[in-house]
């Protein structure tokens, strides 16, 4: 039996559906387009650019990448972040985060469009992942896990889910989208006392904490479902996750690969998010 959950199945359906909406959206006149706000040249950031771009070539979606230098003032990336709100042009933006110390995320995030924060950034599109409204953009990475699970028909009802980071990107998020899937929800963090026993009460292991290969086989429980959300570039330049899969092959029952596995859906969700935006611009969804 295949242990390996890939993404590019789940991808692949989820861009057909893209390319339908963007066929519909030129023949009224709109051509949709996202903006990539990177600061800095990150090999993670990197790494995720190119293949976010990758989507939006196959979707037909148009992009435009502003590369903002690591020493940037606040204040003026507030400036270039105001100008991609007013472009009509422009019906998508992403900002790469975290950001540079000396940007205040807290402020960065009342100041991107709700309709236009195709990554859940904006406290207004958090607000309705915790209440289940589906009429925001959820962040793509946590959706992409939830595509996943739903693409190879995991059932996940009153099973004990534990996700290992809770950052506002993936963790928290993902946390309260599990729970409208019914399962339990356990959080973890850096402050964890006993995190090894604790993952290995999981019956779906999410590994969200960004530290390559950190997640062995003293993490798994005999027969767990293990979702790999880390990009991390080791001292060799190879794109690895948070888990380490070959060591955990055994013990899991299904396991996402890294590269090839939640990032590229997460990347097809992104497409799917400048395309909503796009169609509400016109008055509603296709």
């Amino acid at each position: 039996m295949e242990k390996l959950l890939k993404g590019k199945p789940v991808a692949d359906r989820i861009k057909a559906n893209v390319k339908e909406q963007v066929k519909y959206l030129i023949e009224k006149g709109v051509k949709p387009k996202i903006k990539i706000v990177r600061v800095g040249e990150e090999d993670s950031d990197l790494a995720y650019e190119k293949s976010a771009l990758k989507a939006m070539v196959d979707c037909g979606i148009e992009y435009e990448v502003l590369a903002l230098p690591r020493d940037i003032s606040q204040n003026d990336f507030i400036e270039n972040l105001k100008s991609a709100n007013i472009d009509p042009s422009v019906h998508g933006i992403l900002v790469f985060r975290p950001l540079p110390k000396q940007i205040d995320e807290n402020v960065i995030k009342n100041i991107i469009s709700p309709e236009k924060d195709i990554d859940c950034f904006n406290p207004v599109n958090i607000g309705k992942v915790m209440e289940g409204d589906d009429t925001g953009f959820l962040p793509c990475t946590p959706a992409a896990v939830i595509e996943i699970i739903k693409y190879y028909d995991i059932n996940i009802s009153g099973k004990n889910a534990v996700i290992i980071g809770r950052s506002l990107v993936v963790g928290k998020p993902l946390s309260m989208m599990l729970l409208r899937k019914d399962a339990t929800v356990t959080i973890c963090h850096s402050k964890t006392k006993d995190l090894q026993n604790i993952a290995k009460d999981a019956d779906l292991l999410v590994a969200a904490v960004g530290n390559a290969n950190m997640i062995d086989s003293q993490y798994i429980k005999k027969g767990a479902v293990v979702i790999d959300v880390g990009i991390n570039v080791d001292e060799n330049g190879k794109i690895v996750g948070d888990v380490n899969t070959d060591d955990c092959m055994e013990k899991s029952s299904y396991i996402t690969p890294v590269p090839r596995g939640v990032g590229s859906v997460t990347t097809s969700i992104l497409a799917l998010h400048v395309a909503k935006a796009a169609l509400l611009t016109i008055g509603g969804r296709k």
